[in-house]
């Protein structure tokens, strides 16, 4: 579980709920239609933006900024300086029955015992990750999106609250909740936005990248240990996707 999405996305909401309770009473910041316009009108502007298959699997795209796990590069970097030893003392078909957590890894080395030329190996792995980043970054796009239309669907709401009030001046009663759809809906489209959308798709932003690093410091250990390479300089190689610091310690140990 990522704490940090966890934690701050509840902290938000947490700190704007004690705002409002310390304003007056919660019920007074609920209105149904505010909620239609900003939150279901916000959902279907984002729906003609992408396939239904995307807006239905959004939700699943979004526990990735709660709930993700991938290795780090010093496991994958160990995982390979393994494989490569192996490789190097019993060849390709050595590989066959290793252990290997890591999809991406396993089709690597699934191509090596295969036999397959290394530019196939390549060109079919950089294809993986290509194809890989786009989806990940639809996913982050759709929340992306949300957070971009949310804001204006608040507006659009204040607008409809506005003409409402000004429809009814002649009716002190109208003029309340006319305002409040005018006020609220404001509120909505700025905390749809900035609470939740925007953070879950810089979130998932953070996820593309790691996982690409870690694609691509596979694909190189793969080429390595299909070149024949030293153990040892695999490992070399495969640490400049490090920070230098953990470089460092790693060279240290």
């Amino acid at each position: 579980m990522d704490l940090a999405t966890l934690i701050g996305m509840l902290g938000a909401i947490g700190f704007i709920v004690m705002a409002m309770l310390m304003g007056g009473e919660l019920g007074m910041f609920v209105d149904v239609p505010s909620v239609l316009i900003v939150f279901v009108g916000s959902l279907f502007v984002v729906l003609s933006n992408f396939t239904l298959g995307q807006f239905i699997g959004a939700g699943k795209v979004a526990g990735k900024a709660f709930m993700f796990k991938i290795e780090t590069p010093e496991e994958l970097i160990e995982k390979a300086v393994e494989l490569a030893d192996a490789a190097r003392k019993g060849g390709f078909l050595a590989l066959e029955e290793a252990e290997i957590p890591n999809d991406f890894m396993q089709k690597g080395v699934d191509m090596l015992v295969d036999g397959h030329d290394g530019e196939v190996v390549r060109a079919t792995l950089e294809k993986d990750i290509g194809l890989t980043t786009a989806r990940h970054e639809a996913g982050a796009g759709f929340f992306k999106s949300l957070g971009d239309v949310a804001p204006a669907m608040g507006m659009i709401g204040t607008l409809i609250g506005l003409v409402a009030m000004l429809s009814n001046m002649d009716d002190p009663k109208a003029i309340g909740p006319a305002m409040a759809v005018a006020l609220l809906t404001t509120l909505y489209g700025a905390f749809l936005a900035n609470v939740i959308a925007l953070p879950i798709s810089a979130k998932l932003n953070v996820r593309v990248v790691e996982e690409k690093l870690n694609q691509q410091l596979i694909l190189d250990a793969i080429l390595g240990i299909q070149d024949g390479q030293n153990p040892k300089v695999i490992e070399g190689v495969l640490k400049n996707y490090l920070a230098e610091s953990k470089r460092a310690t790693g060279e240290a140990e």
